[in-house]
């Protein structure tokens, strides 16, 4: 029998990423975060913001393709504007690539946590018990 289903949504934008599980009564929940300012050093006056973007978008798809490597989830769906996303997407590796079932072409990292279900019910099954 397949265990249940873990699944990991990552939400980013430009210079921030939250790491989000749901819980057992379906209800989303942010569990780690990450920002352009502690994940890298910037050189400052030297880099574009547009170039700031896509390094910390491919800083989060490092950190979730290590997640990836330590089993931490079985599913992925990731939201972020469609230049992070697809620079995030850009550096998955196989074994993270093969686990997304969803990614959502919007910013969400304003929203908070209480109100994420509505745009992820889609990708957030029903925990499923044994019956006695």
């Amino acid at each position: 029998m397949r265990k249940h289903l873990r699944l990991l949504i990552v939400i980013a934008d430009g210079e921030h990423a939250r790491f989000v599980r749901p819980s057992e009564n379906h209800a989303l929940h942010s569990e780690a975060h990450m920002d352009a300012e502690t994940a890298h050093e910037r050189n400052r006056g030297d880099d574009l913001h547009d170039l700031e973007t896509v390094r910390f978008a491919h800083l989060v798809a490092h950190r979730v393709n290590d997640l990836a490597a330590q089993d931490a989830f079985d599913d992925l769906v990731i939201a972020a504007p469609p230049h992070s996303l697809a620079a995030i997407r850009d550096k998955l590796n196989v074994d993270t690539e093969i686990r997304v079932i969803g990614t959502l072409a919007k910013d969400l990292m304003k929203v908070p946590d209480l109100e994420l279900s509505e745009h992820f019910k889609a990708w957030v099954r029903p925990v499923h018990r044994a019956e006695h």
